[in-house]
């Protein structure tokens, strides 16, 4: 998978990415080469709660020369070189006018920086704080930037979606909004499609599955004025995809609940599977599950990542590239949000069919009439658990943790338990 994963990402790097625009639709247009994406246009002044839909932003060139026509930067060789949603300009000015318009990091001198004006009309360049440290003050500059914002444009947005037994929905939403970032773009959305690439081979889903592409903040609330009356019926667990490539610990950011199902299942399987690990209580910033998690839906809905958004020096500038990321890492992350989605399908409270005493197991094959082994004192061990707090009232969660036997060893118990008849689903937990 990992190879796949490179193979998207090369392609997918040097598009130049926005709210809106060229570049979103020729990414999907990769993406869906993976997903089943079904892409949506809404159209700019588009009204989304107290936000709006912001004119569409299309770039073609960018550039500063000096008075002797040497390139100082081109947006063709790096597309963070452009202040994100630059107005169009054609000028010749002095260094003292130039700077106005330049943004740097003097504390990461060797980096540019990622920033945009999505609602505020400006135009600007990036640059390394050290290549604007060598411009001559007493040159006249080039300066071109040939863009267009439209108001008769739109907004492009994606969905995928998998149908379960249930309604009831899981939703994994990721964005497509930033240039060339690898970890804090390219990341989230590649390791969502390759999630969906695997659950469409499942034969037997108990879940249906919605898959969201979108520009992070506008789009998940435009998603949310057009779906959050579904979300708040229907949606049993979130995650919002982002910065899950990069070689640090698992990080998992807990919905605004705190013990939502998607909190719970993510913490139960980093606990079972990972020495090292951060636990995040909610706050209201960071990525799309702000918008989610915002007070007046308050859907479960966390983030799986690994180091957190404004954790890692690399975040916003030039230096979160192909270098920084493991594709091994992507892949990893894509089995371990696959963990996550099979304890949530796993996930019930049962009832104990023969709750009066121990059933008699022995002829049922279920108990060893001679000797015992490892293995088969395991597998007493988790069913004693199991029919123990199978009162309807306990999940697999629960049952897991209090047990501290991991869930991937209860599943097969479960299974025959069901098999055998002397355990059943409480029906009441799903529809």
């Amino acid at each position: 998978m990992k190879l796949e994963i490179e193979k998207y990402f090369d392609r997918l790097w040097p598009i130049c990415r926005s709210l809106t625009g060229n570049g979103n639709r020729q990414s999907f247009k990769i993406l869906k080469e993976i997903v089943d994406i079904k892409i949506k246009e809404i159209p700019s002044g588009t009204k989304c709660f107290d936000w709006t839909v912001p004119p569409e932003w299309n770039i073609r060139k960018a550039f500063i020369k000096d008075s002797k026509g040497n390139t100082i930067i081109d947006f063709e060789n790096n597309n963070l070189h452009i202040l994100g949603y630059s107005e169009p300009v054609s000028l010749k000015l002095d260094f003292d006018l130039l700077k106005e318009h330049i943004y740097t990091l003097p504390e990461q001198p060797d980096l540019i920086p990622y920033l945009t004006s999505y609602y505020q009309k400006r135009w600007g360049f990036c640059m390394s704080h050290n290549q604007f440290c060598t411009l001559d003050k007493n040159e006249i500059y080039t300066v071109l930037i040939d863009s267009e914002l439209n108001d008769e444009g739109s907004m492009t947005i994606g969905e995928a979606f998998i149908k379960g037994k249930s309604e009831k929905e899981i939703l994994f939403s990721t964005y497509i909004c930033h240039p060339s970032l690898a970890n804090n773009e390219l990341s989230g959305p590649l390791v969502t499609a390759f999630i969906y690439k695997h659950l469409k081979q499942k034969k037997k889903l108990k879940y249906s599955y919605r898959f969201a592409f979108v520009p992070e903040t506008i789009g998940s609330i435009c998603l949310l004025s057009e779906k959050g009356d579904h979300f708040k019926e229907n949606l049993q667990a979130g995650f919002v995809i982002t910065c899950i490539g990069d070689k640090g610990d698992y990080t998992y950011k807990r919905s605004r609940i705190g013990n939502a199902l998607p909190d719970r299942a993510a913490e139960l399987i980093l606990e079972q599977t990972e020495n090292n690990f951060n636990l995040v209580e909610f706050f209201p910033s960071g990525s799309d599950e702000r918008q989610y998690c915002s007070p007046g839906f308050n859907l479960p809905v966390g983030s799986l990542m690994k180091t957190m958004y404004g954790k890692y020096p690399e975040y916003h500038t030039s230096a979160d590239d192909k270098d920084f990321i493991s594709f091994e890492v992507m892949e990893a992350s894509v089995y371990k949000y696959l963990d996550i989605i099979e304890l949530i399908e796993h996930n019930e409270k049962y009832i104990n069919l023969l709750p009066n005493c121990e059933p008699q197991l022995g002829k049922r094959g279920l108990y060893p009439t001679l000797g015992s082994q490892k293995i088969t004192d395991n597998f007493v061990d988790g069913m004693m658990w199991i029919l123990n707090l199978a009162d309807g009232e306990h999940d697999l969660i629960d049952i897991s943790k209090r047990s501290q036997i991991k869930v991937q060893d209860l599943y097969p118990i479960i299974d025959k338990l069901l098999e055998k008849k002397i355990l059943k689903i409480n029906e009441t937990k799903i529809s």
